[in-house]
């Protein structure tokens, strides 16, 4: 007997280095091919996964979620226990919730926030250095914060993800863009319904541009009503970016794990 399908919600955390990104590739490792593999083994049957978003290749996360259904009956945390002691190091699942049937991981989110973090200091970090991008040169904090300030609100991002793109609509709502400094650590943070592919490290880049003096303020501004990728700064280094948390409205909250 076929039993019905249950939905369920999955909070992760990866380190990002070593895949090709979030999204299946044939021959490559990937977080969604890895996910998919440890799954149908432990449930024996395939498991297709909705992800909240959908990170680059050498980006990481602390608080990305997974919806997927299953016709299995496995209780949430021993499933739990069972995919982190199949899963690499680099990938833990934080928690595996009942969710509503119409609670899906990417269409059900109200907000997505991103951190991007440099290392601004004379010499690496042989502990850190995956997780951040090591800048040697001076930076102008004041113009960052301008920057930042500027990015804030409703424009139109085209700039900043690649020229041939399966996107058609290029206006976001920003509603936190900000850096804040701690000890020798540069953190920007952005905070948006929805973004543009490549977009944070686009306006990463451009930022520090701005803030190394290569730049006028003005462009970034100019270029936030709309303008061509090429007329925008190099992108980040995909290893200071990381998704950091994913916000639900309260109606769609998964079940306690039980």
């Amino acid at each position: 007997m076929t039993r019905p399908k249950r939905n369920l919600r999955m909070d992760l955390e990866y380190d990002g280095s070593d895949f090709a990104g979030w999204a299946k590739q044939p021959g490559l490792q990937t977080i969604e091919g890895t996910l998919e593999q440890v799954l149908g083994r432990i449930l024996q049957e395939q498991v297709g996964l909705t992800v909240a978003g959908r990170t680059d290749a050498g980006v990481h996360a602390r608080g990305q979620v997974v919806s997927f259904l299953t016709g299995s009956g496995m209780e949430p945390g021993r499933l739990r226990w069972s995919v982190n002691g199949l899963l690499p190091d680099t990938i833990a699942v934080s928690s595996i919730t009942e969710a509503p049937l119409d609670f899906d991981a990417r269409r059900s989110a109200g907000s997505r926030s991103y951190s991007y973090t440099l290392l601004c200091r004379p010499w690496p970090s042989a502990y850190r250095h995956r997780f951040v991008n090591f800048i040697r040169s001076q930076l102008d904090t004041a113009l960052l914060h301008s920057a930042a300030a500027a990015i804030a609100g409703r424009h139109d991002f085209r700039a900043f993800t690649p020229t041939v793109t399966e996107h058609s609509y290029f206006q976001r709502e920003i509603m936190v863009s900000r850096w804040h400094e701690d000890v020798d650590l540069l953190v920007y943070t952005i905070e948006a319904s929805s973004f543009l592919r490549g977009m944070v490290r686009a306006l990463v880049g451009t930022m520090l541009e701005v803030g190394r003096g290569r730049r006028p303020l003005r462009d970034l501004r100019e270029l936030l009503a709309g303008g061509e990728r090429s007329q925008a700064g190099e992108s980040a280094p995909p290893g200071g970016l990381c998704l950091e948390q994913v916000l639900y409205q309260s109606s769609s909250k998964s079940k306690r794990e039980r």
